[in-house]
């Protein structure tokens, strides 16, 4: 007989488990049986906004030189020591968080820990090594200045965040990246890279007492290091800045945001249930006005950033530079709505199923899962369950959607970017 939903998630929430070995590291794990894969990732609590003016980027590239060769393996070794069994490693830098992730067999589990373990704790930053990925990063740079649809929440963030850290471009900047030196990149790992800071976090066909065992084994480090973590706080208040910039483009790219809530903020469920029918999918209100009745846009959409003290609200749209204006009229207009009139019963039932069921859909992959325990254990502490979450989004109603609208959606609030194409020079 099958199992019912409720019943289905309930087993699931049982394969948490989570341990503090005596460094300090935090390992939590969900074992889920029926699969041959485990997803695992190491995260350290450093992002682009533990950085400054004169050093911002360096997180970001320190993540590539891990890969560049460690007292135990060369760089072709690391490439090759888990492709050579079919299992996949990369890295990802965030405003607040770096996470070393591998998907593999569950055989090859062992491989997989220590492997990222040696990138963590013992990367060798050959100078000759260095000069050589400032090129490469210097070329992922000019790839996303060439990127309009990336580089233009870059520049909102800028303007929504100011000269806050958390406005900084993760990948940092041409002027920076020219300068990092071994010096720099060993200074800012003994700061950061600490076993309070760190999380290891796996997910799939596993047993918590071998993770734990292997992590035990594996991350050891040398020296005594202590958590450093003296974040500024994230602005309490909204700016309003306009930018408009000719870029050699076909289309403009246009993106308005403001300051949201953070990921520990009760209201954070009804801002996410706001995004959802206002910006996210074909059925959304956005989509179906500004794509399917105007035609101004082939893609629209509104997002959600959750941090740990702060986030920010936007709605993207790419249009024509002659319907600019009427796009963004449409958007103000569909946000005024949500602010004057209450979101109505079906509306918002078939929101939260649509929620819903894309959460239940992305359990299905392994590597969600476990980035769902990493960032849940550095932004919340522990681990936040199917059921809670789902009786979270079960709860909203439809006055806290308008409550959120109208604490947000103050026009004098949004700060917007405009990339357009170029005007044509007559010949």
């Amino acid at each position: 007989m099958m199992q019912n939903s409720s019943s289905r998630i309930s087993s699931l929430n049982k394969q948490y488990r989570k341990t503090v070995l005596p460094n300090g590291i935090r390992v939590v794990t969900e074992e889920i049986p029926y699969v041959r894969s485990v997803s695992i990732g190491v995260w350290v609590n450093v992002g682009s906004r533990d950085e400054d003016n004169g050093n911002n980027g360096i997180t970001h590239f320190i993540e590539h030189m891990l890969f560049k060769g460690t007292v135990r393996y060369t760089n072709q070794q690391i490439a090759r020591s888990l492709e050579s069994v079919g299992g996949y490693l990369n890295a990802f830098t965030t405003k607040e968080h770096t996470c070393f992730y591998a998907r593999i067999l569950d055989e090859h589990l062992p491989k997989a820990i220590d492997v990222i373990s040696d990138l963590v704790l013992a990367p060798v930053f050959e100078k000759k090594e260095i000069e050589k990925e400032k090129q490469v990063v210097l070329e992922e740079l000019k790839n996303l200045e060439d990127d309009p649809d990336d580089l233009i929440h870059e520049y909102l963030d800028k303007r929504i965040y100011s000269k806050h850290p958390i406005g900084f471009p993760i990948i940092g900047t041409a002027e920076n990246i020219g300068r990092f030196t071994q010096e720099d990149m060993f200074a800012h790992m003994h700061r950061y890279f600490t076993p309070g800071n760190i999380v290891v976090a796996a997910a799939g066909n596993l047993k918590h007492e071998a993770v734990v065992g292997l992590a035990e084994k594996y991350f050891k480090f040398n020296k005594r290091r202590l958590s450093v973590q003296n974040r500024k706080a994230g602005p309490r208040r909204s700016l309003s800045l306009s930018d408009t910039f000719e870029k050699p483009i076909h289309q403009a790219y246009v993106c308005l945001g403001t300051l949201g809530y953070s990921i520990k903020d009760p209201l954070r469920y009804p801002l996410l249930v706001l995004n959802t029918l206002l910006g996210e999918g074909m059925s959304s209100r956005l989509f179906q006005n500004i794509r399917e009745r105007y035609g101004f846009a082939y893609a629209v959409y509104s997002f959600v950033n959750l941090m740990s003290d702060t986030g920010s609200f936007g709605v993207y749209v790419g249009t024509d530079n002659n319907t600019i204006e009427r796009s963004l009229g449409l958007i103000y207009k569909e946000l005024r709505k949500l602010k004057s009139k209450p979101v109505g019963k079906t509306e918002l039932q078939r929101t939260k199923s649509q929620m819903k069921g894309s959460m239940m859909l992305g359990l299905e992959n392994m590597s969600n899962r476990m980035m769902r325990l990493g960032s849940g254990e550095l932004y919340l502490g522990g681990y936040l369950s199917l059921e809670e979450v789902l009786r979270n989004i079960d709860a909203v109603k439809s006055e806290q959607v308008q409550e959120v609208a109208n604490a947000l959606f103050d026009r004098d609030n949004f700060s917007t970017v405009i990339f357009k194409s170029k005007s044509e020079t007559p010949s």
